[in-house]
């Protein structure tokens, strides 16, 4: 059976309120009628040693004293009899007021051996249910007789009961605000269990973007306060996740770009020297395009494959000091003729002592393919190698006067096949767009920085920050 939170919070609060006011009324209740009877019989004790007191030493006869003391008792409704060691009512005359002598062997046992006898209640030896006390009167150490007082409990009842309804009356007032209290402490905090429930709700349906109110004060704020931070990382994963889902499909739909114009070619040519449709003149034409498609392809499939090894922190470096002019040489080098066929200069700019602290193998490739990308945009320009040492950091910068790059694409150019133009896909050099996303995880491995800055038609500046070793 299915119970609602609300109604067991309330039940619960409810049960225990109920329980803790029947226990605490009636202690309270029992703590008051005893006290009530504690006193009537006090007040009896004392009455009862001042009339022995003033019998034993008052020059007055004892029917005087007597008489004096039933006078002033019977208006409080207190009744005495004064008895010797045989038991034998010793005030006759006023007889008609005095208690009967009606002592249970055990209490007329320790009256004998000068023990003060109490009953707080007692609803069998009289007419009326009394409060009784006998106290003995012990001369010279011995039991001579004693003193018998009696008072109706009527009135000390009459106060319990009065008491006991106004304890009602209260306990009902507290349970009615209580009832009230807990229907609204209730649902205060149901309401906010209820608003997480429906943010759950919420979130298991695919909406990521609800928050709920939280706090510090209890462990339902807090609670809260962790449903906020799960539900912000599950935001930030799943938009993670669907970048990566549309970097997928665009990763896809650029390989088989890629892909299809060489295959394309290929396919032309091979099916032109099956069916002799090319003439003899253009058939080595022919057979390079193919070896230069061919090429083409397995450039696309090895930067793939570096890219993922690299990607996943499968690449192992092997860092060493080099000297960064020997470095740059090399680039100038290798790249001279593809620069010069844009009529392009590469510039070197760096002392001989500059070293930098790095993979040989990778820091080339870092090199050459920004310098590519650099050859690639520039007409007619010039491409600068720079190197410095700025605390305790090598400062690589590969500067080109060419077309610039919009500062809207420069946080783009890093994404694998990223092209922030159309026309790079008919450049031989780079025309992947997997070169920059190879160079940033390079450096991100060497624990370095890369930084573009650049303006449309003023060219595009590299600067590279490598640590040096220590």
């Amino acid at each position: 059976m299915r119970i609602k939170y609300f109604y067991q919070q309330f039940s619960s609060h409810i049960g225990i309120i109920v329980v803790a006011f029947l226990i605490l009324s009636l202690l309270f209740s029992h703590y008051v009628e005893r006290l009530v009877y504690e006193n009537k019989t006090e007040e009896l004790m004392t009455y009862g040693e001042n009339i022995l007191k003033d019998i034993q030493f008052s020059r007055l006869r004892t029917e005087q004293i007597i008489y004096q003391y039933e006078n002033v008792l019977i208006g409080r409704n207190i009744h005495f009899s004064v008895f010797d060691l045989n038991a034998k009512i010793l005030n006759p005359s006023t007889g008609k007021h005095a208690p009967a002598m009606k002592l249970t062997e055990d209490e007329w046992e320790k009256i004998t051996h000068g023990e003060t006898v109490v009953v707080r209640q007692d609803l069998k030896r009289f007419e009326q249910e009394v409060s009784l006390v006998a106290l003995p009167y012990i001369v010279n150490g011995e039991f001579i007789g004693g003193i018998l007082l009696t008072s109706p409990i009527s009135g000390s009842r009459e106060m319990v009961t009065d008491f006991n309804q106004f304890l009602i009356y209260t306990i009902l007032i507290a349970l009615s605000i209580s009832f009230l209290l807990s229907l609204i402490l209730s649902r205060i905090h149901v309401n906010r269990i209820k608003r997480i429930q429906e943010a759950t709700s919420l979130v298991s349906a695919g909406n990521y973007n609800v928050s709920v109110p939280s706090s510090n004060f209890d462990e339902i704020g807090e609670l809260a306060e962790d449903f906020n931070q799960m539900v912000k990382k599950l935001n930030a994963s799943m938009e993670e996740i669907e970048s990566l889902e549309n970097r997928r499909r665009q990763f896809m739909a650029d390989v088989s770009h890629e892909m299809r114009t060489p295959l394309t070619t290929i396919s032309g040519v091979i099916e032109g020297l099956r069916s002799d449709m090319i003439p003899e003149s253009e058939k080595e034409r022919g057979i390079q395009l193919v070896s230069k498609e061919t090429k083409r392809l397995i450039r696309l499939v090895n930067e793939n494959l570096d890219y993922e090894k690299i990607r996943s922190n499968q690449v192992k470096l092997f860092k060493e000091e080099i000297q960064l002019l020997e470095a740059f040489e090399i680039i100038q080098e290798q790249l001279e003729s593809q620069a010069a066929d844009k009529n392009n200069q590469i510039m070197i700019d760096v002392h001989e002592e500059i070293t930098v602290y790095a993979d040989y193998d990778r820091l080339i490739q870092i090199l050459i393919n920004i310098t590519k990308n650099s050859i690639q945009f520039t007409q007619d320009g010039t491409i600068w190698l720079k190197g410095r040492a700025e605390n305790r950091e090598c400062v690589i910068e590969i500067e080109d006067t060419g077309i610039g790059i919009n500062p809207e694409d420069i946080e783009n150019i890093w994404r694998r096949f990223y092209k922030a133009d159309l026309s790079r896909t008919t450049i031989p050099y780079g025309e992947f767009g997997l070169g920059l996303s190879i160079v940033k995880k390079l450096i991100d491995l060497h624990d370095g920085q890369v930084e573009v800055t650049s303006k449309i038609d003023q060219g595009a500046k590299f600067t590279i920050r490598l640590p040096l070793m220590k």
